[in-house]
């Protein structure tokens, strides 16, 4: 694998615009161009393009894919661009694949419960649309709104809903997939079986764009699930509120939808964002949001009784139930913006995804906040406590420069992936490695990561997709 690529040529972008076509190239316009230098991994980190290029169909993404190939062109895939890891940043330039014109749902098979739709389409959009036929798309992270369904199939994007559905590769039946070379493979299917050798799919998914690049993606759908409720639950420590959970989820009649955790400071935050306030905030040092679903509403209490009781035993402050809508969005808005919150104090905020076993969240919280007492720092914590995937945001403090808080905020979230990997966890869950993590990923494997490498090396032998994700070229 080689970083050695070559630069456009007037004659390059003639022929890529051959193949696009006029209205689908954006070249030699910097205003235009900016958008496509950055994702929502966080201020400082961007990297400017040659071309952008917006092909309509797998045909002309594999026309580009061979002529890039061909000509040592780097290629960077580009979903929504709400990323968290870097990984749509063109490090090298050369091209930006811009899959934003990509975006239809292709078919909603309800006989076979599934979704086929291309990489464009906006994960949001596709739940309502099979909404409307009495199915479910589970495979949603908390980035429903903005993420695309491709950019999840990339970064097997997980979310609240894990615990109970599976992160996004639970979800992924079938790819269409072309290779650096051009040449384009089918990937499994409706089917919902396959033991016929390797299984491409999987090793595709969480590939990041490394290893292929995305054009159909065929996904499993399932009945739509029943009405549900909330549980907002303060503890007095994260000891309390970790302990609970596992006695609350044996509690349920049936495994509750989501398990959330929050701790004081991303509480603290999220209510001044929002311009709210929820009882014993003052009081409590942790809080779970614990999402509960029933076959009707007449079930819904019999359902989260035993849940809130197992809470109550385990040592919680209350237990408030959100059984309506208007409810409900009051507590899931507080934790779907954390982040948004917290780059209100610090617009250069970035954050970690470390996963570990759960039992092994405490110990975690107590390393993370012994270091941030050792650096002087605030690390806001919130995640999704019941697959074990927290997400620890250093804010940077007024008395630091930004080249010396770069320095050590990058320090600060590599002990902490590290130390999760002690513990039998990894460096990212659910928001993949990208660039900025590839260095720990680095630390983190051994073996694993030269047969990684070997597989890369294997299928995109000069190295044009996705140039300095997972690994560094």
């Amino acid at each position: 694998m080689t970083a050695d690529f070559r630069a456009l040529t007037p004659d390059d972008i003639a022929a890529l615009r051959a193949i696009v076509g006029e209205t689908a190239i954006l070249y030699g316009d910097a205003d235009r161009l900016a958008p496509y230098r950055s994702d929502e991994s966080g201020h400082g980190h961007g990297a400017n393009p040659d071309v952008v290029l917006k092909p309509c169909s797998t045909d002309q993404v594999s026309r580009i894919a061979a002529y890039c190939n061909r000509h040592r062109i780097p290629m960077t895939p580009r979903g929504a661009g709400s990323g968290l890891a870097g990984g749509a940043i063109p490090l090298y330039g050369g091209v930006v694949l811009s899959f934003e014109r990509m975006s239809s749902i292709l078919e909603i098979d309800v006989e076979n419960m599934v979704a086929v739709v291309e990489p464009g389409v906006i994960t949001n959009d596709l739940c309502q649309r099979v909404g409307e036929d009495g199915l479910f798309y589970a495979g949603y992270p908390m980035s429903v709104q903005s993420s695309s369904i491709g950019g999840n199939v990339a970064c097997n994007a997980g979310g609240a809903k894990v615990i109970k559905y599976g992160a996004t590769a639970a979800h992924v039946l079938g790819l269409e997939v072309v290779l650096a070379s051009g040449e384009v493979l089918q990937l499994g299917g409706k089917r919902r079986k396959d033991s016929s050798g390797y299984s491409l799919l999987r090793l595709m998914v969480g590939s990041e764009g490394t290893l292929g690049l995305i054009t159909k993606i065929t996904l499993r759908l399932i009945p739509q699930p029943g009405p549900s409720a909330d549980l907002l639950v303060p503890f007095r420590s994260t000891e309390d509120a970790v302990a609970a959970f596992p006695k609350a989820i044996m509690a349920a009649p049936d495994m509750p939808a989501a398990v959330e955790f929050i701790d004081r400071l991303s509480m603290c935050h999220a209510m001044a964002y929002m311009g709210t306030t929820i009882p014993l905030a003052d009081n409590a040092d942790a809080f779970l949001i614990i999402q509960v679903e029933a076959k009707d509403a007449d079930a819904l209490f019999d359902v989260y009784r035993p849940v809130g009781e197992a809470c109550l035993e385990a040592g919680a402050l209350e237990v408030y139930v959100a059984d309506t809508l208007w409810a409900s969005e009051r507590i899931w808005g507080l934790r779907r913006n954390c982040l948004e919150a917290l780059r209100v104090i610090d617009p250069t905020v970035e954050g970690g995804d470390f996963v570990v076993p759960s039992t092994a969240i405490p110990a975690m919280m107590t390393f993370i906040r012994a270091l941030a007492d050792e650096h002087g720092v605030e690390i806001p914590c919130a995640g999704h406590v019941a697959d074990g995937n927290i997400h620890p945001h250093p804010l940077k403090p007024e008395d630091r420069s930004d080249d010396e808080w770069n320095g050590q905020r990058h320090e600060l979230l590599s002990r902490i992936a590290m130390k999760a990997v002690e513990y039998g966890g990894a460096v990212s869950g659910e928001h993949g490695v990208g660039f900025l993590k590839n260095d720990i990923l680095a630390q983190s494997k051994g073996d694993e990561l030269r047969a990684m490498k070997a597989i890369k090396d294997a299928l995109d032998p000069h190295g044009i997709l996705n140039p300095g994700k997972l690994f560094s070229n």
